[in-house]
């Protein structure tokens, strides 16, 4: 194990994560834009053409035995987030393949946080439900999961200068979240299961892959065959996000010998990542949380009712406490056996308002309470108001923690960004401490 938690890195790689948060964050000012504005129609005079909009079947009904007469609700939730597993697909393994985080040591501290950051707010949330009965216990899985483009808006609204270490190991934590949240859908929330649509929607994945493989970029042969892999898996009863994570995981992350090699420049995942980043968080991620988050509260009244309901606490209490001492709890876990030391510009305080921040659940929470009560039925509307509550509480919660904490992080991007001799590579990457 590394020596250092929460080190910077080498300055490829912050340079690289830089760039992905600063488009994060622009999806997640769309998705709050997108919730914003169906939490605010779904409480007017004219609600029932909301629900008429989002319960609007279209698509074929019978098309070679196929079913996707889907509503648009659906079509975002199970189609649109497709392209959004897809781009964390590629983030993971371009981590684990090419990036910092090909070392185990260092993939350690994320990933343990990950999952603790997942265990303990479905402990919490089974805790509290465990004598509730009506299948109240089917939603354990929805405050496991982080939202970093909702994250990282916060952040930018409080205006607060997360340090690079701080900075790369949210986004890693978040990308491990969401790939072990796809693997609790395809397992957990998966009711019918087809064989051979499964078995069938293999086929376009591995050709899919063979292509990539081979280095082909043409998009009039990858998406027939992506498009083919997503509709066979939705068949199959498997959600069909998974076919965008599976996809993601056959492009290669550095470029072939006869191309170069590792150093020759990015690879097909980054050129994927770089086409396809735009269209999830521009429109697939903020058009899904127009169609998942409008709920009708009903005044206060409305809010205390649902928040009465067991299933709603559960939820908040996960995200707020759960996914607080889970993240922190586990980085003290990997101190504490590794005897790893934190950077010395870092105190615990900022671990656990990292984690607090991490009480962000809101896309893969809202898909999930979706999955386990049904869309539109009265508990996924008390799922709804519990995620955006956990949320929101979360969010404020992590602002008083890290503002407080401001002064000391603009110290450290200072440092962070300071380049004495002019080389166009800040000085702190370039000691003999600093990384390579």
């Amino acid at each position: 194990m590394p020596s250092t938690l929460f080190a910077r890195g080498s300055y490829r790689e912050a340079t690289r994560i830089a760039d992905v948060l600063r488009k994060e964050t622009v999806g997640g000012v769309l998705l709050m834009i997108g919730a914003f504005i169906a939490l605010v129609w779904a409480n007017t005079p004219w609600s029932a053409a909301y629900e008429s909009l989002r319960d609007l079947r279209v698509g074929p009904s019978d098309l070679l035995g196929l079913h996707l007469d889907l509503s648009l609700g659906t079509w975002a939730a199970d189609g649109l987030l497709a392209v959004f597993f897809f781009v964390a697909g590629l983030e993971l393994k371009r981590e684990f393949v090419a990036g910092d985080l090909r070392d185990p040591r260092k993939a350690a501290l994320p990933v343990a946080a990950a999952v603790g950051g997942m265990a303990v707010p479905a402990l919490f949330y089974v805790l509290v439900n465990l004598r509730t009965g009506d299948g109240a216990l089917t939603g354990w899985a929805i405050p496991t999961a982080t939202d970093i483009a909702f994250a990282l808006a916060v952040l930018a609204v409080i205006s607060t200068h997360l340090p690079t270490g701080l900075r790369t190991f949210l986004l890693t934590l978040a990308i491990v979240d969401d790939l072990l949240a796809i693997l609790i859908i395809a397992v957990f929330y998966t009711s019918t299961l087809q064989v051979v649509p499964l078995l069938l929607s293999l086929v376009p994945i591995a050709l899919f892959g063979v292509l990539v493989q081979k280095r082909v970029r043409s998009w009039y042969l990858l998406l027939p065959l992506a498009l083919l892999a997503w509709v066979l898996m939705h068949e199959s009863g498997v959600h069909a996000t998974v076919a965008g994570v599976l996809l993601a995981f056959t492009v290669p992350v550095v470029r072939s010998d006869a191309a170069g090699g590792p150093d020759a420049g990015p690879g097909m995942a980054e050129h994927f990542e770089h086409r396809v980043r735009p269209i999830s968080q521009g429109f697939a991620v903020p058009v899904f949380a127009f169609f998942s988050a409008g709920v009708t509260v009903g005044g206060l009244s409305g809010l205390g009712t649902a928040l009465s309901d067991s299933v709603a606490i559960g939820i908040v209490v996960g995200l707020v406490a759960g996914k607080t001492v889970g993240i922190a709890g586990a980085t003290w876990l990997v101190s504490r056996f590794t005897k790893a030391e934190l950077d010395p510009e870092l105190g615990w305080p900022d671990v656990v308002g990292l984690a607090m921040l991490g009480g962000m659940g809101f896309t893969v929470s809202l898909l999930i309470g979706e999955l386990a009560f049904g869309a539109g039925s009265l508990r996924d509307e008390h799922v709804k108001v519990g995620v955006l509550t956990g949320t929101l509480l979360a969010a404020l919660l992590a602002a008083v923690v890290l503002r407080l904490r401001d002064r000391r992080y603009r110290l450290v991007a200072e440092e962070e960004a300071r380049d004495d001799d002019a080389d166009g590579v800040p000085d702190v990457y370039q000691r003999p401490s600093a990384e390579s």
